[in-house]
């Protein structure tokens, strides 16, 4: 039974903890988000010593999702996603394609049912933001032809994402319950119609309305309320949607991505910085805090299994595409590493998952695996490529020139 003062020694305990081992991973040259998951496993139920409360994390956890989202929303530029969309768009979904495909394939050796072994290879298959914007930017490679179609990369991942948290509820269906494919494309086809009207809204109204609201606010020369006035626009879509859909994902990426468009979007991602920060790392932390980290010794060789899926499977596609479209090696190999991770989608997807008792506990532990130890590994991922030729692009030959960015567009 929670005790009274469960809240405050939650965000003690994880706020404390996140912070020494986030310095730790940092110190080691590794993702801050390492030291955060590592945190929510010191205070997790599967480790001794103090233990937070299990049913609280995971509710401020949910506040961490609808603020990463937002953030999503705030920061996706269809402009840019153009620009590379003839490499970008195939290759995320090529991408997805074969990280789902080994990871059906791999579920299947392990004994799972198609649904569940399918729901891991997807959850395998999105890299992180957060990973991927650290690594673009200690490498100075954020505004590269590289860096801007890693980025297009990773935007198409998240729509998919968002889609398929709108749909997941309805495409998994329940022990006992029985639906027709008559009732099911029925149920379908409402859902998206309510989410075309939702869209359309929140894109054609919403977007005058909301930019109204923060000018007006904006007036009021109040730093706070305005702060106030964009969480509240971003939980208050978000629950919208949750009511509508069971997803708090879309409501709070479009609530994102009306803002973005406005003029005082910037203002906006600015003041909802901190807030997405701080709720961000609780949200790791409960994550870790999910894990049982005895199965990297009861299951190692499916651990093996999805990291490989991970680091060799989503790279050598990230391969194939880029080869395809005959970009340099550079480019190719340091999209290829900046890919080869998942992270926060990851939960989420294995989370809602579990959930809707599609998949099981020891499967989510091995997705949250994979993605301690994708993140960990990552900059020796990069330090591999670079020595091959990942860092400085080799001059193209004059018979055979090799396709820049501008080319492929």
């Amino acid at each position: 039974m929670p005790h009274a003062d469960s809240l405050i020694i939650t965000l003690v305990g994880g706020f404390v903890l996140a912070f020494v081992f986030g310095m730790l991973a940092n110190r080691l040259k590794l993702s801050p988000l390492v030291g955060y998951l590592v945190a929510g496993i010191v205070v997790g139920p599967y480790t001794g010593g103090f233990v937070a409360d299990t049913e609280l994390a995971p509710q401020l956890a949910e506040i961490g999702v609808i603020l990463l989202m937002f953030g999503v929303g705030l920061h996706f530029s269809a402009a840019d996603l153009m620009k590379v969309r003839k490499v970008a768009i195939p290759g995320a979904l090529v991408q997805i394609g074969a990280a789902t495909a080994l990871g059906w394939g791999l579920g299947r050796l392990m004994g799972l049912g198609d649904l569940e072994a399918t729901l891991m290879g997807f959850a395998l298959s999105v890299a992180s933001t957060v990973v991927l914007l650290r690594a673009l930017e200690e490498r100075k490679q954020l505004k590269s032809d590289a860096g801007r179609i890693a980025m297009g990369w990773l935007i198409v991942e998240d729509l998919v994402i968002v889609i398929a948290l709108v749909m997941m509820p309805l495409l998994i269906i329940q022990p006992g319950e029985t639906l027709s494919g008559a009732e099911l494309a029925r149920s379908i086809g409402w859902t998206l119609i309510k989410v075309a009207g939702f869209v359309s809204v929140m894109l054609v109204v919403g977007a005058k309305v909301l930019p109204w609201v923060l000018v007006r606010i904006a007036h009021t020369k109040s730093r706070e309320l305005f702060t106030l006035g964009v969480l509240a626009i971003a939980l208050g879509i978000a629950w919208v949607a949750y009511y509508l859909f069971h997803s708090f994902a879309l409501g709070a990426f479009l609530a994102g991505l009306v803002l973005n468009s406005s003029p005082l979007g910037h203002n906006a991602a600015e003041r909802s910085l901190p807030l997405r920060d701080a709720f961000a790392v609780l949200f790791f932390v409960s994550v870790g805090m999910l894990f049982d980290p005895t199965i990297l010794v009861r299951e190692p060789l499916a651990v093996l299994g999805v990291l490989g899926i991970v680091i060799v499977g989503k790279s050598l596609a990230a391969l194939a595409i880029t080869t395809a479209f005959k970009l340099d090696r550079a480019t190719s190999l340091t999209i290829a590493a900046a890919l080869a991770q998942i992270g926060e989608f990851s939960f989420i997807l294995a989370a809602i998952s579990v959930s809707l008792g599609a998949m099981s506990r020891e499967t989510h532990d091995l997705v949250l695996a994979a993605a301690l130890l994708s993140i960990s590994l990552n900059p020796f991922v990069f330090a591999l490529i670079d020595r091959l030729g990942g860092r400085t692009p080799a001059p193209p030959r004059k018979e055979e020139p090799k396709a820049t960015l501008a080319d492929v567009m």
